[in-house]
């Protein structure tokens, strides 16, 4: 089941064959462009092939700007300039260290959730000891409620409204409010903590099952399929591991969808067998079905499994390759808002590839940028397809939080600029954009590099082959306290990103990142 994740996309440079005519969905940038009064040493929108990085430290910076504005830039280059962000003193981290790690890493949100969910079971299941609730059909209806809770908090249309209705807080609401609805991208945890509690409250179903086996209270061959289901489950849980799931991320997502789909087959009959084997003996089963409220959970979980599927179709693109290790895909079936991401195939049955979608103000489609990470982009940008599987709808990740907040810092690393776009062309909140790669233009192109700089004129670009790599904690610090953001968000690699986001939350920053929980 797919998750909610914010994915780290790809780069950009040599133009290749445009499969289909349409308007290229970077708004081009304007010809000239006036000076940003910036609070740091940034570039503003430049010609092709002109600089875009922050210069080396021992060069100097060529000055880009109209001779009217050159004492203005200087001034903001003394004031608060480049330098001082190297000299910076962080603020201490608070609360001692085992404090501090407890809150941010071990119960973050996504744990938090995951254990009220585990917990809550832990209190049914004391219940139903001390009630003498621990009938089977009592336990299977415990267990089709938690795998319910589980696959409908996945369904990406559910995850879109639960989107739309966390995000809808408005700024008059106090910060430590809108801080808190913001990690509604860690709903995931209720998914893993209702997935492992099934399981185990499945173990607990299955003894008590083959006790009824064998007291000839209940079929043979539910007792056979109720073991299937539990092998089933067991392996996807095991196999779901985080250490697992970074290390074999296809095979976790093969074993999750075919696994799967055999487990909810299974439970189809389970629960027929189990209402068969359990209902009054004059009550026809029909009608027994009818009235039992396992059977209608399984319904619906079962048409949430195959709502996204049913979306399943093979769609035109345009393909085009910004570099050797980017490739810019434009498509038109949906015009998604920002903070979205759309999954893409070349082979629907084994694996798919989720990527963020940018959209350009008042135009229709969207494009995404797929850079090498492995072996598909790899192929992919090799062969730039004309057309590609999509399923689903456009859902929604983490980068949908922006408009919670009024000022907000937006950290990009490489290809992450890809979720961070659309919010910068929509201009609905106001960012500062830090951009933190190498040799930007080679790689994205002077197009997309020239209409985020149009829309952003003050972001900062900071270029690590001529700077090398900054401390990220101290850089994004910086930038946060000179723009007065109330917040920051950044889309890196989970070390980045993990770093970036606990040293800005142990010094009093809300700081909002992926959590690769899918």
């Amino acid at each position: 089941m797919a998750g909610l994740k914010p994915h780290p996309q790809p780069s950009l440079a040599s133009l290749a064959s445009i499969r289909i005519p349409s308007p290229s969905l970077f708004p081009p940038p304007s010809t000239h462009s006036a000076p940003s009064n910036s609070s740091f040493l940034t570039l503003a929108p430049s010609a092709a092939h002109s600089k875009t990085s922050l210069p080396a430290k021992d060069e100097k910076l060529a000055d880009p700007t109209p001779s009217s504005s050159i004492s203005s830039l200087a001034e903001t280059e003394k004031g608060y300039g480049w330098e001082v962000y190297e000299d910076d003193i962080l603020p201490d981290k608070s609360l001692p260290k085992p404090f501090r790690n407890l809150r941010y890493i071990v119960l973050n949100i996504y744990r938090r959730l995951f254990t009220v969910c585990f917990l809550a079971n832990v209190g049914v299941a004391a219940w139903v000891v001390t009630a003498h609730k621990n009938s089977v059909p009592h336990l299977g209806t415990i267990i089709i409620g938690n795998i319910f809770a589980s696959v409908l908090i996945r369904q990406d249309n559910i995850v879109n409204g639960l989107f739309y209705l966390f995000t809808s807080v408005p700024h008059f609401m106090p910060l430590w409010v809108r801080t808190t609805v913001a990690r509604v991208y860690s709903l995931g945890g209720i998914h893993s903590g209702t997935s492992v509690a099934a399981t185990a409250w499945l173990f607990y179903f299955t003894v008590q099952l083959t006790r009824d086996v064998h007291k000839c209270k209940a079929s043979f061959e539910l007792g056979v399929v109720t073991y299937l289901i539990l092998m089933l489950l067991v392996t996807i849980v095991v196999l779901a591991m985080p250490a697992f799931r970074r290390a074999q991320h296809n095979t976790f997502e093969m074993v999750h969808r075919f696994l799967g789909w055999t487990a909810t087959g299974l439970l189809w009959a389970q629960v027929v067998l189990l209402i068969r084997d359990y209902k009054e003996p004059t009550m026809p089963l029909h009608i027994a079905l009818r009235n039992a409220p396992t059977f209608w959970l399984v319904v619906i979980l079962t048409f949430s499994i195959t709502t996204s599927w049913l979306h399943l179709r093979k769609v035109k693109v345009q393909s085009e390759v910004l570099s050797n290790h980017a490739l810019k895909m434009t498509v038109d079936y949906a015009t998604p808002v920002p903070g979205s991401f759309a999954r893409l195939s070349t082979s629907p049955l084994l694996e798919w590839h989720s990527f963020a979608t940018i959209t350009v103000p008042g135009r229709t489609g969207f494009s995404m940028i797929v850079s090498r990470a492995g072996d598909w982009t790899g192929k992919v940008i090799a062969q730039p397809p004309s057309e590609i599987w999509v399923r689903s709808v456009p859902t929604f990740g983490v980068m949908n939080i922006v408009p919670l907040f009024r000022r907000l810092v937006i950290v990009a690393t490489g290809s992450g600029i890809a979720p961070c776009a659309p919010h910068v062309y929509a201009k609905r909140t106001e960012i500062k954009l830090l951009w933190v790669s190498r040799n930007i233009r080679k790689t994205y192109g002077d197009t997309f590099v020239d209409s985020i700089l149009e829309a952003s004129p003050d972001a900062i670009i900071y270029d690590t082959d001529a700077r090398g790599r900054p401390d990220m904690v101290k850089l994004v610090h910086h930038v946060y306290q000179g723009f007065n953001a109330e917040a920051v968000c950044i889309i890196a690699n989970q070390p980045i990103t993990e770093k970036v986001v606990y040293g800005l939350m142990t010094r009093g920053v809300p700081a909002f990142g992926a959590i690769w929980d899918s």
